[in-house]
């Protein structure tokens, strides 16, 4: 275990370095930093820090910089999460509140994480298989097409064009509705396939082909809209940090245009809590030089999608998990109000 005398150090490395992108001295720190000791025993820290792998001498220069591990201490022990100040709390809320869709609302998420990080933003829309159903509505187009509209409880909205095998009149339209929305809403989308298997046996017996294709594109609707959305933005907020990956930035862009990647990376946020990947960590290869800031969002107590940034390790740690977990928070009270 690392003395207070050397976390106090390795806090004071890593904010140095953060702010001024150069390899930090004893003699700046010692100059920078109340630290209550001489050069010479910020010198026998840094040794010591050096030798236990927590910071790296870069070049020939006397200055360190923080490693992986470094880092990791870092955000584990020493940084605190940044609070937003009322200004930036109510210029979030603000600029989210004015969204007038759940697309509208991933578009400005991305865009605000972006501006307020000035790194990668990746938002994922909220999932499906985490989801409830708030309401189906089914609209006459012509005596046998309808339209089945499916409303989810992040304000999520699916239209589908049903081509019925027969004609079906209003009144038994508006029955179907009915029985449907009392069976569904309020219900897990997992749960919609046992909860509408006999729906068809409650209607005549010309009507129930209907019944059975309507009930048909709206499982399909499901497992169609079960595959994970992401938006990302604020990509070329990479060109200000190309310094701070060893060779280019092509590898770490190849990595955010899949997926899959961005989808396990922001998989492994829990909930609520926010989480954070450092460099090695992070098991894909292309992203090796960056760190990823994540968290979960959501209407209710459990999240239902995740959001975050990626940027380079060299980042304010302390201000990026601030403002992840402020959009967050807002995100999910806009969801809950939608």
């Amino acid at each position: 275990m690392l003395s207070e005398r050397r976390l106090q150090v390795l806090r004071a490395i890593v904010q140095d370095y953060v702010g001024t992108e150069e390899p930090v001295g004893s003699k700046a720190l010692t100059e920078r930093h109340n630290l209550g000791v001489s050069p010479a025993t910020v010198r026998n820290d840094m040794a010591a820090l050096e030798d236990e792998g927590y910071i790296a001498q870069p070049h020939t220069s006397a200055g360190r910089i923080p490693t992986d591990k470094g880092y990791r201490l870092f955000v584990d022990k020493l940084a605190g999460v940044k609070p937003m100040t009322a200004p930036e709390r109510r210029a979030i809320q603000n600029f989210l509140e004015g969204a007038v869709d759940l697309d509208d609302v991933v578009a400005r998420t991305v865009r605000l994480l972006a501006q307020l990080t000035r790194q990668v933003a990746v938002v994922q829309y909220p999932s499906l298989t985490r989801s409830t159903v708030r309401h189906v509505e089914l609209l006459s187009l012509a005596q046998a097409r309808v339209m089945l509209v499916l409303i989810t409880d992040t304000g999520r909205v699916e239209q589908r064009v049903v081509d019925c095998p027969a004609p079906f009149g209003e009144t038994s339209l508006a029955d179907l509705r009915a029985r449907l929305n009392s069976r569904v809403a309020g219900r897990r989308f997992t749960d919609v396939p046992g909860l509408v298997e006999d729906l068809p046996d409650a209607f005549e017996v010309e009507d129930r082909g209907t019944v059975s294709t309507v009930l048909s594109t709206l499982l399909e609707t499901l497992v169609e809209e079960n595959e994970e959305r992401l938006m990302i933005g604020g990509t070329a907020n990479l060109t200000r940090f190309a310094h701070d990956f060893p060779l280019t930035i092509r590898p770490v862009l190849e990595a955010l245009e899949e997926q899959v990647v961005l989808l396990k990376l922001l998989g492994e946020a829990k909930d609520r809590d926010v989480t954070v990947r450092i460099g090695h960590e992070n098991a894909h290869e292309g992203l090796n030089s960056t760190s990823v800031v994540s968290v979960g969002y959501g209407s209710g107590g459990e999240a239902v999608a995740k959001l975050g940034v990626v940027g380079p390790t060299r980042m304010d740690y302390p201000g990026t998990m601030g403002a992840v977990r402020a959009v967050a928070r807002y995100v999910g009270q806009i969801l809950a109000e939608s």
